[in-house]
């Protein structure tokens, strides 16, 4: 994360979790830096810091290759939302989320809010190829008008994880967790995006921002109350006075 002076603490967490080369740091890049790069695997753990309004939200980017995975438990402690990615079309990097992912997320809050998140939607789907006109210029650094729509690939190209497949998996995740009744349905929380055009980038995030707030404002409000120390009270509720005041 870039330097801006005095580093400012976060009011809550958010950890990105899921296989290597899934493009969770991709992900980050796009919705913080709005471009795209090829990047190298993480390793360990890395944290970008996003101005929400007047808050801070601190996303945590973890390492998806397996020599880190006991990594993953401490990144997600005290985390207020888990987001849970995998690639659209490699079927494996889903079926690890439930396998090798889903349990570092137990050290998170009790009340965690998860997403599903299949990244690399442009693969797959023409719609998640196009990208906008700002974009485009941010991305390339241009300031004359260019196509909003970039050279498309041959489709389809092969998906191997459906809708239904990331709701089926939200579903159960609510179940293990025990946060039915409490968690949001599964059709505002599973995303397809691809971080390469920024499909869904910005509404995934935000939707998560946004879901996130309440718990915030509650930790503020806790923080903000005065607290009773009871040992400075004496059996009649009189505060006590200090050995120098006898």
């Amino acid at each position: 994360m870039p330097g801006s002076g005095k580093m400012r603490k976060p009011d809550i967490k958010i950890v990105i979790l899921g296989d290597m080369n899934v493009g969770k740091t991709s992900l980050l890049h796009r919705y913080t830096e709005r471009s795209f790069k090829d990047t190298l695997s993480t390793i360990g753990g890395a944290f970008f810091l996003k101005q929400w309004g007047p808050y801070n939200i601190s996303i945590w980017d973890t390492a998806g290759r397996e020599q880190f995975h006991g990594l993953g438990s401490m990144y997600c402690r005290g985390a207020a939302a888990i987001i849970l990615t995998y690639d659209v079309t490699n079927w494996q990097s889903f079926v690890e989320l439930e396998d090798r992912f889903l349990s570092l997320s137990d050290s998170a809050n009790s009340d965690s809010i998860f997403a599903i998140v299949g990244n690399k939607a442009d693969l797959t789907d023409p719609k998640a190829h196009v990208m906008t006109l700002e974009e485009v210029r941010a991305e390339e650094g241009s300031v004359l008008p260019l196509p909003s729509f970039p050279t498309t690939p041959d489709f389809p190209l092969h998906k191997q994880v459906s809708q239904d497949d990331a709701t089926a998996l939200y579903n159960r995740i609510i179940r293990y967790k025990a946060l039915e009744g409490t968690s949001p349905p599964a059709e505002k929380m599973c995303f397809e995006t691809s971080a390469k055009t920024g499909f869904n980038v910005d509404v995934m995030f935000e939707t998560l921002f946004d879901m996130v707030l309440p718990s915030i404002i509650q930790k503020h409000s806790q923080s903000d109350s005065p607290i009773l120390y009871l040992e400075d009270y004496n059996e009649e509720g009189m505060k006590s006075k200090g050995d120098c005041c006898t």
